[in-house]
């Protein structure tokens, strides 16, 4: 059983171990993400959690990975818990709409810590982060996965996901094969 928790700083040092071990939260920048959050909770963990935590966008831009800025959208982070950290969830959406920009690949992604995997945490973690999205008003969330990631197209069929499209991703993202999955709220 498993719990989606706030970033705290009493769950900080079991998320960090897991980032020290190699995890990468970010399932588009990978290491490259996990070296950016360690670097961030050694610079001020307070800040770090507070920027995992933003229902009002109040933040910066964010940068796409091809470098171009976009407007922040409303979200927040959640870590799977079970103990200790064993992944993290995310949610953003956009204010009165169920739609997303273009450049935005879904309302919800995660990850799993590998050492974790294959014991239902994803689907248990998509499950809670649904009831946050029923919160918030939409009528739907979008998930996206890759083709070749039956693991997570797993996750969010047993979720109630349906597949609505095959696309190529937003060129900032490098422009691959994508499958977009709907869940209705």
């Amino acid at each position: 059983m498993i719990e989606i928790v706030k970033p705290a700083l009493e769950h900080l040092p079991s998320y960090k171990a897991a980032l020290e071990r190699g995890w990468s939260p970010d399932n588009v920048r990978l290491l490259e993400a996990t070296r950016e959050q360690l670097a961030a909770i050694e610079r001020d963990p307070v800040a770090f959690l507070a920027d995992l935590d933003d229902p009002q966008a109040g933040g910066g831009p964010i940068t796409l990975p091809d470098g171009k800025k976009v407007p922040r959208l409303p979200g927040f982070r959640r870590w799977i818990w079970d103990g200790e950290a064993s992944g993290s969830i995310g949610f953003r959406w956009q204010k009165g709409t169920s739609d997303l920009p273009p450049h935005v690949l879904g309302h919800i992604g995660y990850a799993v810590v590998p050492w974790k995997r294959r014991r239902g945490y994803a689907t248990q973690a998509l499950r809670l982060m649904l009831e946050e999205a029923r919160a918030v008003g939409l009528a739907h969330v979008e998930i996206t996965a890759k083709p070749g990631n039956p693991a997570s197209h797993k996750v969010i069929l047993a979720n109630g996901g349906k597949l609505v499209e095959r696309f190529f991703e937003d060129a900032a993202y490098g422009g691959a094969e994508s499958l977009r999955f709907r869940i209705e709220l």
